[in-house]
């Protein structure tokens, strides 16, 4: 399993990653393949919620330095370039997957938050302090909350208060393969990582190189607009004074009556799951539209829930996509990404892909996908994760999205 590595004279960026069934054995491995015998100021962790994640860490920590910055989360899945020397086994398949960079063109410090749902913006604006200390020319600050955690807009508001517009803000919220049940966040360095969960980690990267940003969704509207009339936080209650429930169903593509969907919800629930992710909402944006998944439906008050907000008064649409659409769309992030470092080469891409697509793409759509970053990559190493909601606060005050790529390129 060859390592997928590029570097400058004063930086490097390197991804590894492990199938291994043991918990401490993938960690190790996939630590040690992205550092491969350097020192790394940083290296991300990505693995399945299903592993005993503290034996993951504890292997990553027994290949790592101790005054090596450690972050990440649990996953829906892990994305990373294909795995060299396993036969039927690529990047999609890992257990875990680590991204290393170091160098003296990189700086990295880092701050965490406790107990985010009861205070999110409070949060955020605390994570967000991982930047202070930055003072490299370009700067980006990295966000892993829980995935768990609702309102997720008002953790990316709190840091970006604390930030400012200048400054970018990327980053995940960590997931646990649609179990609901329980997302880790990590944080310390190879003498010790934490393993939380309710918590924001951020971290501040700075880097002597441009860094580049791109975001992509692959949706479509499907029918005409619809004004939020009534909502709160991401519960909606009305839509064009109706029922939100009642219309957000004749709207989509499957379209069903609430008695329909009820007796769906009943009888199969994981095909009404399936319903909901394959017809979010799109907000009106400036930029396109922002994506949201309805979560649930409340069919004793007739309202849909999406897990991030759904101001009222804006308009909204029913929106439509298929496996080709969004396998482009993973490339156009990528390729905004590289676009946006203004004519130098990428040495490296985080990637932070909706959980919710990779449900929509299944297995093979996932494999295409990942193909499908390499492509823009130009053979350069790429790595990240499924999230429950992808964090790319470029310009604005707002940067939570959903069922979509959001995409880092570090020259």
């Amino acid at each position: 399993m060859n390592p997928s590595s590029s570097s400058t004279p004063d930086r490097w960026f390197q991804v590894g990653s492990s199938a291994a069934p043991d918990a401490f054995a993938a960690g190790a491995q996939a630590a040690r393949q992205a550092q491969a015998d350097r020192v790394a100021s940083l290296v991300l962790v990505f693995c399945e919620a299903e592993l005993d994640v503290r034996r993951v860490m504890d292997g990553v920590c027994s290949v790592t330095a101790d005054d090596t910055m450690v972050a990440g989360g649990t996953t829906m899945g892990q994305v990373a370039p294909p795995m060299s020397g396993v036969d039927g086994i690529d990047g999609a398949d890992a257990a875990v997957v680590a991204v290393a960079l170091g160098g003296a063109g990189f700086q990295v410090t880092a701050a965490v938050s406790h107990a985010a749902s009861e205070r999110r913006r409070e949060a955020g604006h605390e994570a967000a302090a991982a930047l202070d200390a930055v003072d490299l020319p370009h700067r980006t600050l990295l966000l892993f909350s829980d995935g768990l955690t609702r309102e997720q807009h008002e953790i990316v508001r709190g840091a970006y208060g604390h930030v400012g517009a200048s400054v970018p803000i990327i980053g995940g919220c960590t997931a646990d393969n649609m179990l609901y049940h329980a997302t880790y966040q990590f944080i310390g360095t190879g003498a010790g990582v934490e393993v939380l969960r309710d918590a924001v980690v951020g971290i501040g990267l700075g880097s002597s190189g441009p860094m580049g940003f791109g975001i992509a969704h692959g949706w479509t509207k499907l029918g005409d607009a619809m004004v939020v009339t009534s909502s709160a936080g991401g519960q909606v209650y009305l839509l064009d004074d109706e029922p939100a429930a009642e219309v957000y169903l004749r709207r989509i593509a499957s379209g069903r009556t609430l008695q329909e969907a009820k007796q769906l919800r009943e009888q199969d629930p994981m095909a009404f799951v399936e319903l909901l992710f394959n017809n979010p909402l799109g907000l009106s944006r400036r930029s396109g539209e922002d994506l949201r998944v309805v979560h649930d439906i409340d069919f004793e008050h007739g309202s849909i829930e999406c897990l991030a907000d759904v101001p009222q008064g804006a308009l909204a649409w029913a929106m439509t996509t298929d496996p080709d659409a969004l396998i482009e769309a993973a490339a156009s992030s990528c390729d905004a990404a590289v676009d946006a470092l203004d004519g130098l080469d990428p040495l490296g891409f985080l990637v932070f892909d909706c959980g919710a697509r990779k449900a929509r793409l299944g297995p093979d759509g996932a494999r295409a996908e990942q193909e499908a970053f390499g492509k823009p990559a130009g053979g350069k190493p790429f790595g990240g994760f499924y999230t429950y909601g992808e964090i790319g606060r470029v310009q604005g005050a707002r940067g939570m999205h959903q069922l979509t790529v959001v995409t880092l390129a570090l020259s």
